[in-house]
């Protein structure tokens, strides 16, 4: 599976995660190549989306050039083993299970949890995650990134949820080492209509805006 690893080069290109919650294979399929050619480079498929270990198999076969292709949602062992079995690249969860981030690090697959205390965070961390997924980041905002990162400046933090155009460029000055973008960057109505070159003008704004 060497071939099929996570690329930490790709990420730092861009640092957003995009996550695909309830789209049809056919939908993601057009998608990708798009989400690509606008600069973006690290995608997950929540493992609540139907057909999802199917989507993320197909993605890894058609769409893995410069691509990472990670699975989301991952709640239990039992998730995560169906995961990894499409195979994903990476891992990103809702909650803390220890059982699954330290599986993650036995496998050496990147693995963000979810955590949104202090010491939820930080207990993430020390089972080994990767980076943590502070969510949901919506209520909390970018001050509470850099709040948290003040004694804990060795973290890696990603912060999502309700993260957009608008916001995205203050996370990361608050020191966030990426962030997880759901509903803002898949744009319900541009995928409608499917208005593929104005999802990909849609998407490189978002790209424009890290650097």
């Amino acid at each position: 599976m060497a071939q099929n690893a996570f690329s930490w080069e790709l990420f730092q290109k861009a640092p957003i995660v995009g996550i695909i919650r309830g789209l049809s294979a056919e939908v993601v399929a057009q998608i990708l190549p798009v989400y690509r050619e606008a600069g973006l480079t690290t995608i997950e498929i929540t493992m609540n989306t139907p057909g999802a270990e199917a989507m993320i198999k197909q993605a890894l076969e058609t769409s893995s050039e410069g691509l990472n292709i990670g699975a989301g949602t991952v709640c239990t062992k039992d998730d995560l083993d169906r995961a990894l079995d499409a195979g994903a690249q990476f891992i990103v969860t809702p909650v803390v299970n220890k059982k699954v981030i330290k599986a993650c690090v036995k496998r050496n697959v990147p693995i963000f949890p979810g955590a949104f205390t202090p010491s939820e965070i930080y207990n993430a961390w020390s089972f080994g995650a990767s980076m943590v997924k502070v969510y949901p980041a919506t209520s909390l905002g970018p001050d509470y990134i850099k709040d948290v990162k003040a004694p804990l400046n060795q973290l890696k933090l990603i912060p999502t949820g309700g993260i957009s155009l608008d916001n995205i460029a203050t996370y990361f000055k608050a020191g966030a080492d990426g962030v997880g973008i759901g509903s803002h960057l898949f744009d319900k109505t541009l995928i409608q209509q499917k208005n593929w070159s104005g999802l990909k003008d849609h998407f490189a704004q978002f790209v424009k805006q890290i650097h």
